[in-house]
């Protein structure tokens, strides 16, 4: 029975893969009867993939999109100012909002996409380059991503022990812990996680606002400890001095925030109902607008100029700083486990291909598994020596990675979906113009903004950042 169950599978898949396209209702009657194809035999499996409801992907998505990144907004306020910084994150909620629903809208296309790089081998017309490409460009985000959560956990331990270790042995503790946490091979059990991850940020963040509102003054910003660069303020636009590589950066942060669609298509592929998932978005659409915007301004507007990358470092009271900044670990160590899931699923898939260890519980099986979490996390670790900080790494990431994405691939996408109608009518012809401006702030993000963020952290190693594989304090 299973073999000619997945005998049909892989001949419906082949089919698809052919370039069958299906359109309305004949679409969602493929979708349901290759989810049911494989959802018969899934179920059957040891280790069984699609059993994500709409509502715990919804706590999937917010566990990866409530995070530390949301505390570096306050910095990029005060870099930009007002105008400029609101301006940026509303605009970047408009941009994920559309590209995502062109992501989904394209996966029901071709249901039998599982990842960001599968799309990537569709979305450029099937091919193997654009897979190869794809490929690379997830793991390498991936890996980053988690190494900079390496360094954050390392951050978070050296500030609540007041440096009573190495930072570099505080990293090693953080990936062991990540390697332990990452045992599971499902996002079903990860989504669990994900509700700690998400409160335990949301604590962290009430905190900071709470402390910054009734401290008297922040401890330090970049220009100095207070009041070295004057009483605390705030401005509409960037400050006298403030360079473009500044600003550009500022850019990249909240754009990086904005854009974690890379993800989508291995989180969609895990669904029961993969049309669901525009449910699942609208959550965290309302919940991104909220934190993404309200926070960090909140912190902007008590701490000003003196607003660093993450914020809680400008509390000028150090227990207030431990308090808040303690819960981060949490979250740091949950959204380090959900990109090891689907980076080391991918490469697990690569290794085992369709034998029985890929989806059975055998000593082969757990033995590879934990074997590729290893050298994940030990990467990773190595990346989260090398990048000097924070903010460098965020912008690194934003320009190298969600240029593509986060915009290109998406633009390219909704060409795939709309080739012969892209100027059918005005309301045809304006989302047919906002994905050209889409795909213009890809290529921008990719051309200028990485020049930015390799010119930021050439300017860090040259100043007084520490050096890699350090035991210096790195504490906030």
């Amino acid at each position: 029975m299973n073999t000619t169950m997945e005998e049909s599978y892989e001949k419906k898949d082949a089919t698809l893969a052919l370039g069958a396209e299906v359109d309305g209702a004949s679409s969602f009657e493929t979708i349901e009867a290759l989810v049911a194809e494989v959802g018969g035999i899934d179920h059957e499996h040891e280790i069984a993939l699609r059993t994500m409801s709409w509502q715990k992907t919804a706590v999937l998505l917010a566990g990866d999109q409530v995070c530390l990144a949301i505390m570096a907004q306050s910095w990029s306020f005060s870099v930009l100012g007002w105008v400029p910084g609101i301006i940026t994150s509303v605009l970047c909620g408009i941009l994920f909002w559309v590209t995502s629903i062109t992501m989904h809208k394209f996966i029901m296309k071709y249901p039998q996409i599982k990842d960001i790089c599968d799309f990537g081998y569709y979305v450029f017309g099937q091919s193997k380059v654009a897979y190869v490409f794809s490929s690379f460009m997830l793991l390498a985000n991936n890996i980053l991503l988690i190494g900079f959560h390496v360094l954050t956990g390392a951050k978070v331990l050296n500030t609540l022990s007041s440096h009573t270790l190495c930072t570099a042995v505080f990293s090693v503790i953080t990936a062991i812990m990540g390697i332990v946490m990452s045992a599971p091979r499902t996002l079903h059990h990860v989504s669990f996680m994900s509700m700690f991850s998400s409160a335990c940020m949301g604590i962290a963040i009430l905190l900071f606002m709470v402390f910054a509102g009734i401290e008297k003054a922040p401890l330090y910003g970049y220009s100095g400890d207070y009041p070295t660069a004057g009483p605390v303020k705030t401005y509409a636009f960037p400050q006298p001095g403030t360079t473009w590589v500044d600003c550009m950066n500022a850019v990249l942060n909240i754009t990086f925030l904005w854009v974690p669609q890379i993800l989508f298509p291995s989180f969609i592929a895990e669904m029961e109902r993969p049309q669901d998932f525009p449910k699942a978005l609208a959550v965290l659409a309302a919940i991104s607008t909220i934190l993404f915007i309200v926070p960090p301004a909140i912190g902007f507007r008590y701490l000003g100029q003196y607003a660093t990358a993450p914020a809680f470092g400008s509390l000028g009271v150090v227990s207030y700083k431990k308090a808040s900044f303690g819960f981060v670990i949490v979250p740091t160590l949950i959204i380090g486990v959900i990109y090891a899931n689907v980076t080391a699923k991918f490469i697990y898939k690569k290794i085992m291909g369709k034998s029985r260890h890929a989806h059975s519980n055998t000593v082969i099986g757990w033995g590879v598994w934990f074997l590729v979490m290893l050298f994940i996390w030990a990467v990773a670790y190595v990346f989260s020596e090398v990048v000097p900080s924070m903010g460098d790494f965020l912008s690194l990431l934003s320009a190298a990675f969600d240029s593509f994405f986060g915009f290109i691939f998406f633009a390219v996408a909704y060409w795939q979906l709309n080739k012969g109608k892209l100027f059918s009518g005005l309301g045809q012809t304006a989302m047919t113009l906002l994905n050209v401006f889409i795909l213009l702030v890809g290529l921008f993000i990719l051309g200028p903004g990485l020049y930015a963020a390799v010119e930021a952290i050439i300017a860090d190693y040259s100043g007084s950042v520490t050096p890699a594989f350090t035991c210096a304090n790195s504490a906030l």
